[in-house]
């Protein structure tokens, strides 16, 4: 997939391409463009060329190829200490020797700013963090939540117009990184500031971001909205990559604008929307989040297939019911059903059938 990169956009990649042994692209022609004040996350896995576009735009590494542009003009050769760019890393890189507001005034130390002026804004940053108690503690004495705070104050303490994060909470424990995925997306709300978030965490994507990119062997894949992309993959990458996902091999039986219906290795008709199919007889993976599956009759549309399915497991999860069924071939089909008043729980050894909108399933390119 093709990005196209506009000229307008408040970061812009051109044409960008990465090697650095000078054959293997790790980045392979990226076309980007991010407006101002948005929150874009590049998203992918280990490998992906993700990590490597954030330091081209940081200027900790050159691109081999194309052009990056930031507020219109070309960065390529403008050194890191002279782009305006907060950083946050996954590992704080706080200096240790430092207090807290030490670290925080070493940023407006560099910029020539004066000390009444250093002090104020240090003291508006750590108030922005809620760590306006702890100036004079050193890093050593805070915890991982409360050095990432202050990683993140530094980064913002400066008042840049664009801040990279680089896996910012992925040394952090779930309950906190949740906590901490809400407080940098209100702060990037509250302050208007244009944020490229690096990270392979897909529910951290999906939670923060404006836009996502997904990346996959040095290429965007598809970059939209969080709800685009989980309700609308564009191939089998995505679909498989962005949160929980049921697939079903098959052919394409019959194609007609919108809808289609797929023969299954089984034999069973299913129906489906075909994405990137062209034709009758092609190949498919069929894509269905589990929640979308249903086994009432009666929350099935008029004339909507349905297929027969064996009940293997049913986990109880708090909130959902997740069911693991015996379909078409498949032992590792998933429904999840919301735990509410009157829900049917489901046993081991029934056999149900199960179906689903159309819409919901989506006939994508085989792997």
């Amino acid at each position: 997939m093709t990005t196209e990169a506009s000229g307008d956009g408040f970061v812009v990649f051109d044409r960008v391409q990465k090697s650095y042994d000078g054959e293997t692209l790790v980045v392979k022609d990226l076309n980007l463009s991010i407006g101002k004040g948005e929150f874009l996350t590049m998203l992918g896995p280990s490998g992906s060329g993700k990590t490597t576009c954030l330091m081209m735009l940081a200027g900790f590494e050159t691109a081999t190829h194309g052009e990056i542009l930031l507020d219109g003009q070309n960065i390529n050769h403008t050194p890191p200490h002279k782009r305006g760019i907060g950083m946050v890393f996954q590992n704080y890189a706080l200096f240790p020797h430092m207090t807290v507001g030490e670290n925080l005034a070493f940023p407006l130390e560099v910029r020539g700013m004066g000390k009444s002026e250093r002090e104020a804004k240090v003291k508006r940053a750590l108030d922005m963090v809620q760590m306006g108690a702890f100036a004079n503690r050193r890093p050593a004495q805070l915890s991982g939540g409360q050095q990432q705070r202050i990683a993140l104050a530094r980064a913002l303490v400066f008042d840049p117009s664009l801040v990279l994060m680089d896996e910012p909470l992925g040394a952090l424990d779930k309950q906190l990184r949740e906590h901490m995925q809400f407080e940098i997306k209100h702060l990037h709300e509250s302050l208007g500031i244009t944020v490229v978030y690096v990270t392979h965490d897909q529910g951290e994507a999906l939670t923060m971001s404006d836009r996502v990119a997904v990346f996959n062997d040095g290429r965007i894949q598809q970059l939209a909205p969080p709800d685009e992309l989980y309700e609308r993959p564009q191939n089998s990458f995505v679909a498989q990559f962005i949160g929980e996902n049921n697939k079903l091999p098959g052919v394409i039986e019959t194609l007609d604008g919108d809808s289609c219906t797929v023969r299954l290795a089984t034999g069973e008709i299913i129906d489906a929307t075909p994405v990137n199919v062209h034709e009758k007889g092609q190949k498919t993976l069929v894509s269905i989040r589990p929640e979308r599956v249903e086994f009432k009759p009666e929350m099935m549309p008029p004339g909507a297939h349905m297929i027969d399915a064996e009940v293997l497991e049913v986990i109880y999860m708090g909130d959902i019911f997740r069911t693991r069924m015996r379909v078409a071939g498949s032992d590792e089909f998933v429904m999840k059903s919301r735990n509410t008043l009157g829900q049917t729980k489901l046993s081991a050894g029934e056999k149900i059938r199960i179906g689903w909108h159309p819409q919901d399933a989506r006939a994508l390119d085989p792997q």
